[in-house]
């Protein structure tokens, strides 16, 4: 029924695709989403829904895990260190005067152009987290960064957390730290221009709406996974630099933090603004999960190459 749906309304507004913004499931079909977008035709008329069809998540990095992109164990000092080797690919530790971390790509080649990816982690970890989340994206594709959020939260233990907030003097700090840190970046790498993406988690991935959406030409696009799209601030100032900068955008079906009135907010919005939108739903709660994080890796190399992934969605 929900398929039959999507054809009707696709073969009732068939010239409207080329500006689309697309809902895409994994794992089980978002028919609630679906249905509710489709329903409202006055504010969603060019919507393109595909419902895809995946095998369920792999065993989520949470639950029975303790969510390990959240709660592993981070380093005890900010003090300087040395590299580390991440599977072949090489992380530097964050320094005292300088809050963020580095990721070298296994088999680094000075002669190629790399993409950056820019991390900003969820509520609770700081720019360590980059070498938990690299494994998981790519060793090879990027070079990474992270840096550390401005907002320390209440400690635990000997732990230190970190977050983000959006008033007016944390905004101006994160700027200034992820331009400095992605000027770091290509002062060590070989780092293509246009080639940078600004990603992040929960708290993280709302920061880099803010961020990627006041220097829209500063990125080959921005992803938020579990991070609702920001209110205040007018993010949408520079509408015609918006509309071409790509957007992916993934959440769990079961968050309560970012649940699906929001969503549908969210693609009213990127409706009227007419903006390029990968929507993704995972069944799951407020969580990281591998499938994610693959997902989020070959929608950022489709951006780079033009050719779109091969993979069953």
């Amino acid at each position: 029924m929900l398929v039959a749906a999507y054809d009707a309304f696709a073969t009732a507004s068939p010239e409207k695709s080329s500006r689309a913004t697309h809902v895409i499931s994994a794992g089980i079909p978002s028919q609630s989403v679906v249905a509710r977008s489709l329903a409202d035709r006055n504010a969603l008329d060019d919507v393109v829904v595909t419902v895809a069809r995946r095998f369920p998540l792999r065993t989520p990095l949470g639950s029975s895990h303790m969510n390990r992109l959240q709660a592993l164990a981070r380093p005890q000092s900010f003090a300087s260190t040395p590299a580390i080797k991440v599977e072949g690919g090489v992380f530097s530790p964050s320094r005292v005067d300088q809050p963020c971390a580095i990721f070298a790509p296994l088999h680094y080649e000075p002669n190629y152009a790399y993409p950056l990816f820019v991390w900003l982690h969820g509520p609770g970890d700081d720019e360590n987290q980059l070498k938990r989340i690299m494994p998981l994206v790519s060793l090879r594709n990027y070079v990474g960064l992270s840096i550390r959020g401005t907002m320390a939260m209440p400690s635990q233990g000997r732990k230190q957390g970190y977050t983000w907030s959006g008033s007016v003097g944390h905004m101006a700090e994160a700027e200034q730290r992820l331009f400095d840190a992605i000027e770091v970046a290509r002062s060590r790498f070989h780092v293509a221009p246009g080639r940078i993406f600004l990603g992040g988690y929960d708290a993280g991935g709302t920061m880099a709406f803010r961020l990627a959406l006041r220097h829209p030409r500063s990125f080959g696009g921005v992803l938020s996974i579990g991070g609702e799209f920001p209110r205040g601030d007018t993010p949408l100032r520079w509408l015609e630099d918006v509309r071409r900068l790509p957007v992916f955008m993934a959440y769990g079906r079961d968050s309560t933090s970012f649940n699906e009135a929001k969503v549908c907010e969210a693609l009213r919005l990127f409706h009227v603004a007419r903006m390029k939108v990968n929507l993704r739903q995972y069944p799951c709660p407020q969580q990281l999960t591998t499938v994610m994080l693959e997902d989020m890796d070959r929608w950022i190399m489709e951006q780079v190459t033009g050719v779109p992934s091969t993979v069953d969605c």
